[in-house]
C-alpha cells in the first residue's frame, strides 16, 4: 500500500507507491500540511484503485516522469472505461485537478460499491444510470453539476409518464435521483467542492395504507382455492414470508424436527439470490397449520424439486404468472377487493397482533430489526383486533372504585334478531 511522504530536504511531499512490482516515487512542490496530505491520499487511493483494475496509465497521470520509461511496452494499450482521470500534483506549481466527468465518476463509483449489491440492486442501479443519468449528465465534470440542473432535472421526471400512472410517482422519483446524489456527495468528497445536492430533500412520499385481509376472509380464501396452490397460501398467510422468500423456499430449509422455516434466500426477478438483509435472513416457527401444510408439500413435490412449491418442471414459481391465474380471479369469485399478494404478508402481522402474541416475536418473524416498524404499520388494526383501546384501563378504574359505574340500559324489549351468517361457498376453482 502506498503512503504519502516528506522529503527531508526540501520539506515537500511525495507519493511513494508500488506499480508493477516496482517502486515508484513522485515529487511534488506540495509543502507539508494536513490539506496537501489529504489531497494526494485522494489521488493515491485513485491511483491504486486504477492499478487494481488494470488501468492505470503512467503517462497520463504523470507526464513528464522519469519514471514512465520503467513502464513502456511495444502492446498496445487497451482503453479502460473504468480508469478515472486523476488529479496530478507535480511540477513547480500548486496541484491542477482535473475533474472527471459524471461517465467516468460514475463508472469509478460502480466498480467501488457493487461488490456489496445484490445482482437486483446493480441491475436497477444500472438502469437507472443508463436511462435517466447518463444522458442528462454524462458529459459534465462532476464538479459543473449545479444545484439548478439537479432541480431542473427532477422537475423534468415529474413530467414523464410512468408505466400505471399519467407521471412518474414521487417514490420513483426519489429511487431515480438517489444513485445521482450518492454519486455528486461522492465525488464532492473526494476533490473536495460542494456538493450540488446540499439542501435538496427527497420528495415526500404519501403513505400507502396496508389493507390486509380478516380471519374470515382468509378461511374463505384456504377453503375455495384450487387444491394445488391451498398450501401456498396457507404458508403465505401463517408466515408472513415476502413472495420472493416463499418462491424461493427450498426444502434443505425446512426443519420439521425443530419446526423452523429458514428464510436464507429468494428469488428476484427470476433469478434465485440473497435475502433482502441481513435482518430478512431468519428462523420462522411453524404453527401447526403451517406444519400440516408443509407435510402435505412435502409428499407432493420433495421427489421432484428442491423447491418447496415449484411448477411442473419443478422449477420455481413465478410470481408474476401465478399472480395473475391465480390471485386475482381467486379474489373475484369471492368478490373480494382486489389486493396485492403481499397483503398476505400484512394480514399475519395483523392476525399476530390480534392474538396478542409479543410485539418483539412477531419483529423476528416478520425480518424487522425491532418493533418500530411493527407498531407504525399496523398500530391501527391493534385496538380493533385486541380491544386493547382503553377499555382495559376503564376496567381497573371501575374495580379500583376510582369511579362510578354508568347506569345499566335497559334491555330492548322488540329487538330484531339477527340473521344467521351466510355460509362460505363450496371449494370452486377459478376460471
Amino acid at each position: 500500500m502506498g503512503k504519502i511522504r516528506c522529503n527531508p530536504n526540501s520539506g515537500n511531499l511525495f507519493i511513494d507507491f508500488r506499480n508493477a512490482g516496482q517502486r515508484c516515487r513522485e515529487y511534488t512542490a506540495l509543502p507539508d500540511i494536513p490539506a496537501n496530505r489529504k489531497k494526494l491520499e485522494k489521488l493515491l487511493e485513485r491511483i491504486e484503485l486504477e492499478i487494481k483494475l488494470g488501468g492505470f496509465d503512467y503517462a497520463k497521470a504523470f507526464p513528464g516522469s522519469k519514471n514512465i520509461a520503467k513502464f513502456v511496452t511495444d502492446a498496445p494499450v487497451m482503453p479502460n472505461p473504468i480508469a478515472a482521470s486523476v488529479a496530478r500534483a507535480v511540477g513547480g506549481g500548486g496541484p491542477a485537478i482535473t475533474m472527471p466527468t459524471f461517465n467516468t465518476f460514475a463508472d469509478i463509483w460502480v466498480a467501488e460499491n457493487e461488490v456489496a449489491w445484490r445482482r437486483s440492486h446493480r441491475r436497477t442501479v444500472m438502469d437507472i444510470l443508463n436511462g435517466h443519468l447518463r444522458p442528462i449528465f454524462g458529459e459534465k465534470g462532476v464538479g459543473d453539476i449545479t444545484k439548478a440542473d439537479i432541480l431542473a432535472f427532477r422537475s423534468q421526471l415529474a413530467k414523464v409518464r410512468g408505466r400505471k400512472a399519467e407521471t412518474l410517482s414521487a417514490k420513483r422519483i426519489n429511487a431515480v435521483m438517489a444513485p445521482l446524489r450518492q454519486i455528486l456527495n461522492e465525488a464532492a468528497d473526494r476533490y473536495e467542492f460542494t456538493t450540488a445536492f446540499r439542501n435538496i430533500k427527497p420528495l415526500k412520499v404519501p403513505r400507502s395504507d396496508i389493507t390486509p385481509f380478516s380471519l374470515g376472509e382468509v378461511q374463505q380464501i384456504l377453503s375455495t382455492v384450487r387444491d394445488d396452490f391451498r398450501d401456498y397460501y396457507t404458508v403465505r398467510f401463517f408466515t408472513g414470508m415476502r413472495t420472493g422468500e416463499i418462491d424461493g423456499l427450498k426444502w434443505k430449509y425446512i426443519d420439521f424436527e425443530r419446526r423452523l422455516i429458514l428464510v436464507r434466500e429468494t428469488v428476484v426477478d427470476g433469478e434465485e439470490d440473497t435475502t433482502k438483509n441481513d435482518g430478512s435472513q431468519r428462523d420462522i416457527q411453524m404453527n401447526e397449520a403451517v406444519y400440516q401444510a408443509l407435510r402435505r408439500q412435502e409428499a407432493a413435490t420433495r421427489k421432484i424439486s428442491r423447491f418447496v412449491f415449484c411448477n411442473r418442471e419443478g422449477k420455481h414459481l413465478d410470481h408474476v404468472n401465478v399472480t395473475k391465474r391465480v390471485w386475482y380471479p381467486l379474489l373475484r369469485h369471492l368478490g373480494l377487493t382486489l389486493r396485492r399478494p403481499y397483503q398476505t404478508r400484512h394480514t399475519a402481522a395483523t392476525l399476530w397482533l390480534g392474538s396478542g402474541e409479543n410485539p418483539q416475536w412477531i419483529a423476528r418473524q416478520m425480518g424487522h430489526a425491532s418493533t418500530e416498524m411493527l407498531f407504525k404499520v399496523y398500530a391501527r388494526f391493534v385496538p380493533n383486533l385486541t380491544r386493547q383501546d382503553g377499555s382495559a384501563f376503564e376496567r381497573l378504574l371501575l374495580q379500583s372504585g376510582t369511579v362510578a359505574a354508568p347506569p345499566v340500559a335497559e334491555p330492548a324489549t322488540s329487538a330484531t334478531p339477527i340473521p344467521p351468517a351466510a355460509p362460505i361457498p363450496a371449494a370452486a376453482t377459478p376460471a
